[in-house]
């Protein structure tokens, strides 16, 4: 557990804070203080009022019915999420509104108003009826960030065939391990995707995966690089465009139970092997549908653009189910935000007008090491509320991304959640939440979540132990496929009928949630347990420091080491002195106890293509062993520089 420590002291001395602006305030979706109290008075009552919200074709008899660990919300309810993504704004006067704007790396783009999109989405939901998909067939869904993608995902929905989306950055064996684990009747891939210049080679990678993938009966194909025109398969491959072509531009929307699955997704498990999310069709759409809509404030106008990749929950949630649920224009971009120059994201806000930005602590960090200029050649005034999503975000990093990019006029939600917890848990409601940079402030309304020590008692303020969620909620996860044993275990079993999140967390005086990351992250230093998350803030509260990562290393006195891994901002130059002064740092940020007995000077952090630093492969080099799978990283030569720099050293 995270203890009553020094290091978990530092960051309580955070002291800026960053109330509503009055004018945000005066128009936010919601602005009342009282919606706390009202939700934990009355959970269920609360959460059918925003059922309410959702149009269904038959009302449910019973809110919640749970049996730990097991719950089912909205019993006998039935609705379709296609129908409410596209179909309903359809009908209520948004046929021409712009659905998704998009942009190919390239500098192709495309907007599909909700007209298209509902035309699209039956088009193509009938080419899968043709292929013999239907109701409870899984599909698994390889794709780039195309608009296909969403596009495809709201077909499995119509349909009511189950989707697994599989981000393109994994490799084929990856591939092949969730399609055989799903045992999906239908893969969705493309040729290719852009990535810096370059062609990500999907459609090898899927040959690849299929020669161990009996369960897949046919591939559809998108053709988006010309690069694979020779690798079809006759009898087995079929591309999309000939799929679609004379499809009827109707299909009615299947009527889905509410606890129907609408999509697998897979994230990775101690063990190894993944762990396929099961996620419902009721109550993870209210989830999303909410939390966006509160959180993130949306209004008829807004340009949204979270910059996450559909192959993660992220996207799922926040690009494709909860914008549209709300009836907004939702942005996607397929590529690098340095390609062709490092001012590439801020290209996309000035060229589509974005209101709200959405994106992850790493790409602040790395925004911050290449500095002001590159934002400041684009036009962000449009921008009205920003966000954070992946992991904690350093203070420093915050008031940069608040100052430089919303130019300090923009309400910052630093949001925590999880694959399996579906939507938003704890987060700013901007129009009511005074702001602290670093924290996620308060949960969400309806959601009851507490930190607990080892014995399942709560801590008082400032003390650290386990994140835990204590009552069951809509978008919860329903289950592992094909494995409830593994889910009790993984999430259960620790405090019985509580959710067990597997962070670690503090609360401050004015009960707001200091997350402190995953509980394996903490490093224990002769006795004490420090957070990653806290050595880290205080490097890059150093000026010559741009990115920081650390890790525990085993020590033959102490238990374990810190090390830390540290990219240095464009004009510093690495040094001993630099070393020294930036141990000295961290010791008088948090104490001698957290001062790192190795920092380690690297050009680039290893990275997965999502923004997250991979500290498990740092652990490896620091430790000399040979490196773990590397598929999901941005660019594997990060990391075997590092090996090739640091992992001979004793």
């Amino acid at each position: 557990m995270v203890e009553n420590t020094g290091s978990i002291d530092a960051l309580l001395q955070e002291e800026r804070s960053f109330p509503p602006p009055a004018d945000f305030a005066a128009r936010a979706n919601m602005s009342d203080p009282e919606i706390y109290a009202r939700a934990a008075a009355d959970p269920e009552g609360f959460w059918a009022g925003l059922a309410g919200e959702l149009d269904w074709f038959q009302q449910w008899d019973t809110v919640l019915e749970w049996d730990a660990p097991f719950a089912k919300w909205f019993v006998g309810g039935k609705l379709n999420v296609s129908y409410n993504c596209i179909d309903r704004h359809v009908k209520n006067g948004r046929r021409n509104k712009a659905a998704i704007v998009w942009e190919g790396e390239p500098g192709d783009w495309q907007v599909y108003t909700y007209g298209d999109l509902l035309r699209e989405v039956c088009r193509f939901a009938n080419g899968l009826k043709s292929l013999g998909v239907g109701k409870g067939d899984r599909v698994t869904i390889y794709l780039p960030m195309t608009p296909e993608l969403p596009i495809a995902m709201l077909a499995c929905a119509r349909i009511g065939a189950p989707h697994s989306v599989v981000f393109g950055g994994f490799s084929a064996e990856s591939l092949r391990d969730r399609i055989n684990d799903s045992q999906s009747k239908l893969l969705i891939t493309a040729d290719g995707g852009y990535r810096r210049g370059g062609i990500v080679p999907l459609k090898q990678n899927a040959d690849d995966s299929l020669e161990g993938s009996p369960s897949i009966e046919k591939a559809v194909v998108l053709r988006r690089t010309g690069s694979a025109d020779d690798k079809m398969v006759a009898g087995r491959d079929i591309w999309w465009h000939d799929l679609v072509q004379g499809q009827p531009q109707t299909c009615e929307p299947e009527p889905m139970d509410s606890e129907d699955m609408l999509f697998l997704l897979y994230t990775s498990g101690t063990t190894g092997k993944p762990k396929g999310i099961v996620h419902s069709s009721g109550g993870y759409l209210l989830g999303v549908q909410a939390t966006a809509k509160w959180v993130f404030d949306l209004k008829e106008d807004d340009i949204y653009w979270c910059t996450a990749d559909i192959g993660w929950v992220t996207g799922h949630s926040y690009i494709v189910y909860g914008p549209l649920a709300n009836g907004a224009t939702t942005v996607m971009y397929e590529g690098s935000p340095d390609y062709p120059d490092r001012d590439r994201f801020w290209d996309v806000v000035a060229k589509y007008g974005v209101t709200i930005l959405y994106t992850a602590p790493t790409a602040i960090r790395t925004f911050m090491r290449w500095g002001e200029d590159y934002p400041r050649r684009h036009d962000l005034s449009t921008l009205r509320l920003m966000g954070t999503v992946g992991e904690p975000i350093n203070p420093e990093a915050w008031v940069w991304y608040w100052q430089h990019i919303g130019g300090g006029n923009c309400p910052v939600v630093d949001t925590w959640w999880q694959t399996e917890t579906g939507s938003i848990m704890i987060s700013p409601l901007p129009g009511l939440t005074t702001l602290k940079p670093g924290s996620a402030t308060k949960p969400f309304p309806g959601i009851e979540a507490e930190i607990l020590d080892e014995a399942g008692q709560p801590v008082g303020p400032g003390g650290g132990g386990y994140l835990i969620v204590k009552r069951p909620w809509p978008s919860m996860l329903r289950n592992i496929y094909g494995d409830p044993e593994r889910f009790k275990e993984t999430y259960w079993s620790r405090y019985d009928g509580i959710y067990f999140t597997a962070d670690g967390a503090r609360r401050d005086d004015d009960g707001y949630f200091w997350l402190l990351g995953r509980v394996d992250d903490v490093i224990n230093v002769s006795g004490h347990r420090i957070g990653t998350m806290e050595v880290e803030s205080a490097l890059v509260d150093n000026l010559k420091v741009a990115e920081a990562a650390c890790i525990g290393k085993d020590h033959e006195v102490k238990g374990q080491a810190i090390v830390a891994f540290v990219t240095l901002k464009d004009q510093v130059a690495m040094s001993a002195d630099v070393v020294t002064e930036l141990k000295a740092h961290v010791a008088g940020k948090i104490g001698a106890m957290a001062r790192p007995d190795d920092i380690y000077f690297a050009a680039e952090l290893p990275k997965t293509r999502s923004g997250k630093i991979m500290r498990r492969l740092l652990r490896d080099v620091a430790e000399g062993r040979a490196l773990g799978d590397t598929t999901t990283l941005a660019d594997p030569a990060v990391v075997d520089s590092l090996k090739a720099q640091y992992g001979d050293e004793e």
